[in-house]
């Protein structure tokens, strides 16, 4: 989710990932020498459309992966920054954060009969969707702190989970786990097998995302950069060190935020950047400057029927979720950055459907 129009959720590190293929390769016996190598056939993003787009991603991989390329791109050098929502996975109607924390409200209600009352408590536990649709930044932060704060980093950890085990798309009534973009796991992927360390940068919770990313995405929790809450050290009824939740902002991950924090945590330039909104521009300036080879993606939402369309850019719709201003557009278009059309580019979007 970004901040402050991706739900500011105040809920990694750098960490060297082992990658297969180490071993000399065997020679080829005599009866296969001959044959069409069955990898080099493969198409390792069959989940897009040929054209500009995916030619890019296959260009910029093999030049800096090529030790004879002038953009070559030393093995510790290679990483590449995922945002997540609608970037990575479904962002429409609401965040699958804000959904959560609508959720915790419910189950949390009964310890707080005042909630029945209180706004924005009070619409949520009531259902009052014409309520809830005019929540402010602010209502939506006093309802993040009531529900993700005052318990450990394990129990928040075990309850987004459970959540994300059960909650399904209002839309498309499949699991989340199941709402992530298919052609986004294939480039994913792609990085990894050619010595690329992927980061999901996100303007969404640290700790809620990296409740699931390995599962969703292959990514381990501590190449999660998020927003985050402060934790406090403290100690259990059996004098276990343990770290409380506390109802207080540490990191803003988005905007130039999220250069500042790439830096916080990894200590080098990204040479990939991917994002969907306003909230991932400076990430994506942040990588263009970093000098030599670069790739920077843009995903358009542009497709209502397979998923969703707005914008604002290109006179698609307005939304207040995922905002994609003309002016980023435009930045994109100046700066050789890829702007993806999910109608055009994707030829599959979920790998359930079409």
């Amino acid at each position: 989710m970004k901040v402050p129009t991706k739900f500011l959720l105040a809920s990694v590190l750098f960490v060297i990932l082992t990658f297969l293929g180490c071993s000399k390769p065997t020679q080829p016996s005599p009866s296969s020498a001959s044959q069409p190598s069955a990898v080099a056939a493969v198409d390792p993003l069959p989940s897009w459309n040929d054209g500009p787009a995916k030619q890019a991603i296959l260009d910029f991989v093999k030049t800096t992966t090529d030790k004879a390329s002038p953009k070559f791109v030393a093995a510790g050098d290679r990483i590449a920054t995922f945002d997540q929502d609608g970037t990575t996975w479904v962002e429409q109607p609401i965040y699958s954060q804000v959904l959560f924390a609508f959720d915790r409200v419910g189950e949390l209600a009964p310890q707080h009969p005042e909630w029945k009352t209180k706004m924005p408590f009070k619409a949520v536990v009531t259902g009052d969707r014409e309520a809830m649709a005019k929540f402010t930044l602010k209502d939506i932060e006093v309802i993040a702190m009531a529900t993700h704060t005052g318990m450990t980093t394990e129990t928040f950890q075990s309850l987004v989970k459970d959540w994300m085990a059960k909650a399904k798309h209002p839309r498309f009534d499949k699991p989340y786990p199941q709402m992530v973009y298919q052609p986004m796991l294939e480039v994913m992927r792609y990085l990894r097998d050619n010595g690329y360390r992927t980061y999901i940068v996100t303007g969404g919770g640290q700790d809620f995302v990296r409740a699931y990313a390995q599962q969703v995405y292959g990514i381990p929790p501590e190449q999660i950069i998020g927003s985050a809450l402060d934790t406090q050290y403290q100690y259990n009824q059996e004098g276990q060190g343990i770290l409380m939740r506390d109802p207080k902002l540490l990191l803003n991950n988005n905007g130039a935020g999220k250069a500042e924090d790439i830096y916080l945590f990894i200590g080098k330039r990204p040479k990939a950047a991917f994002g969907n909104t306003d909230g991932d521009r400076q990430m994506l300036e942040f990588t263009q400057a970093s000098g030599g080879a670069s790739l920077e993606i843009l995903v358009l939402h542009d497709d209502a029927t397979r998923e969703y369309a707005y914008g604002p850019a290109q006179g698609l719709p307005d939304n207040k979720v995922g905002t994609f201003p003309q002016t980023l557009y435009d930045e994109a278009k100046a700066k050789g950055w890829i702007v993806i059309s999910m109608k055009n580019d994707w030829k599959q979007i979920f790998a359930w459907g079409k």
